[in-house]
């Protein structure tokens, strides 16, 4: 198998299967020489471990495989047709494990959407170092078919994740699971960056140009610590489960609790939009925050925080690209 994308989600999950013994090459720019050399270190309470993937400057070196694992940040999906097709054969299974919507829709323009997999990862990492990987909570992935119901082959990934000791569980609808996931993505990640801007900003978006008025992002539990943080947080989880069941998913209007519960045991986390846009990344508005919203408007569904949120994170990422540039790190 090869690992596209080996930020922290890429790396964690593909070190994880590299334990089980499986072929596994990850595709590296600038970690290359720290893996090649040392290997990834997975730092987890689950146990210390390193892995030795075979690792490739370019996918040429990689060649066809029986399985892609894309981790890449959605904002490089531009990159798609030229990493993907040398390592990509007929019966090649592309899992893409991003944020967002819109992603298998992009890998089906390249192939066979038979071969396109979804998957959702319900877990807490950074990458603190190049090739080292903190697992701090969590690690679950849903798994799902971008065309029809779960195959067999599905069922044995799911499998094998579990051999690696990763929780694994298979959708019978996969773009159900990823609006139940957006559910926690939009509002964490979303107002953990928004949150520099400060609250007032959020109550009027519009108010002229948008810069952070604050050193640092919110984390989990900082937003979960303030009461009005916290209505921002279940307001805009309502909304979106009031869009994804006037789509016509069956997300529970309990999930909202379930999660605000989950997420108190993840302690001072930091989303991963957090960390693009402390480093000068630019974050994922599309997949995360504008197709969503879109989706919200087909549906004749009104989402005022969702619009607010919105236009705080384009202006914010304006002026994350007027300072750092558009390029990507890794």
């Amino acid at each position: 198998m090869a690992v596209v994308g080996c930020g922290a989600v890429g790396s964690y999950y593909g070190a994880r299967l590299w334990q089980t013994g499986a072929d596994v090459h990850f595709l590296l720019r600038s970690d290359y020489e720290a893996v090649s050399h040392h290997g990834v270190r997975i730092l987890s309470p689950l146990g210390d471990f390193v892995a030795r993937p075979r690792c490739a400057r370019e996918p040429s070196q990689i060649g066809v495989v029986d399985l892609v694992v894309i981790g890449l940040k959605t904002t490089a999906n531009d990159q798609f047709a030229h990493l993907l097709p040398p390592l990509v054969g007929p019966q090649t299974m592309v899992l893409t494990l991003q944020n967002g919507l819109g992603n298998e829709e992009a890998l089906a323009r390249l192939f066979a959407p038979e071969q396109i997999l979804g998957g959702l990862c319900f877990v807490c990492l950074n990458r603190i170092a190049p090739g080292v990987i903190r697992h701090l909570d969590h690690g679950l992935v849903v798994l799902g078919e971008f065309v029809g119901r779960p195959r067999s082959r599905t069922q044995a990934l799911a499998h094998r994740f579990q051999l690696a000791g990763v929780p694994c569980q298979v959708s019978e609808d996969l773009a159900r699971a990823h609006w139940e996931k957006l559910v926690w993505n939009i509002p964490f990640n979303g107002l953990g960056v928004a949150g520099v801007a400060g609250r007032e900003r959020l109550k009027h978006p519009e108010d002229g140009p948008i810069e952070p008025c604050r050193s640092e992002c919110l984390t989990t539990a900082e937003l979960l610590a303030d009461p009005e943080w916290t209505r921002w947080v279940r307001e805009l989880m309502a909304e979106v489960i009031r869009v994804a069941r006037a789509l016509g998913h069956e997300v529970a209007p309990t999930l909202a609790d379930e999660m605000i519960a989950r997420t108190r045991t993840m302690g001072a986390y930091k989303a991963s939009t957090l960390l693009d846009f402390e480093h000068g990344r630019p974050l994922e508005l599309e997949s995360l925050f504008l197709e969503p919203r879109r989706h919200a408007r087909k549906a004749g569904v009104a989402t005022p925080r969702l619009d607010a949120l919105c236009e705080v994170l384009r202006r914010l990422d304006a002026w994350r690209k007027a300072r750092f540039g558009n390029g990507r790190a890794g």
